[in-house]
């Protein structure tokens, strides 16, 4: 009697980005809105002053950022803002778990805080500043509305009537995309942005 071997399934690097690139596809409309409360809170940041005692706590943790970073080198500072923006994301997607609220958080604070940002930029220095943040965001914010977008997705795993398989599947789908997207972009965004800050001090 032989045996049938059983079929081992081999990784294949390709494959996984055409599925990783399908299911982002197929997540669009949650990485949109993701977009659009991002832009509607960064907006609100913007042109709406905040309450004095908001403005303090951001400017103390503004403060407190800078001081944490001064004097670092370029290394240090791609390794800290990396490490970073990997806890954020990666919190962002999994976090979503609990009805995407948590996610939806993270859109409403981060969005508010570069509109306070740019707006105490702009007054200080002018709207010509504006252009000096493009690079700074421009890999970032990309893997921050991926990464939310599907911690968003994955909230909604509560609402579907398989909730196991819906579950499994976004989980699944969100890890891979983390891994083969979001990663390869917080890497060049944290190259740019640790070179950028320690050329300018």
């Amino acid at each position: 009697m032989v045996k049938k071997k059983s079929k081992k399934k081999d990784f294949n690097l390709k494959q996984e980005y055409k599925e990783s690139w399908k299911y982002l596809k197929d997540s669009k409309n949650y990485i949109y809105f993701s977009i659009g409360i991002f832009l509607i809170f960064t907006l609100i940041g913007f042109f709406i002053p905040a309450p004095e005692h908001i403005s303090e706590k951001i400017i103390s943790y503004l403060k407190q950022l800078i001081e944490l970073t001064q004097g670092m080198d370029s290394a240090e500072l791609f390794e800290f803002i990396f490490l970073n923006n990997i806890k954020s994301t990666f919190m962002g997607i999994f976090m979503g778990i609990f009805l995407g609220i948590i996610p939806l958080v993270g859109l409403i604070m981060n969005g508010y805080l570069l509109g306070f940002v740019a707006a105490m930029s702009v007054s200080s220095e002018g709207f010509g500043i504006l252009w000096n943040l493009v690079p700074h965001g421009i890999f970032e914010l990309p893997a921050i509305f991926i990464s939310l977008g599907l911690g968003l997705k994955l909230g909604t795993f509560a609402f579907k009537e398989n909730r196991i398989k819906y579950f499994k599947d976004y989980i699944w789908n969100s890890l891979r995309i983390f891994l083969l997207i979001v990663l390869p972009l917080l890497i060049i965004a944290a190259l740019i942005e640790g070179y950028l800050i320690a050329f300018s001090s």
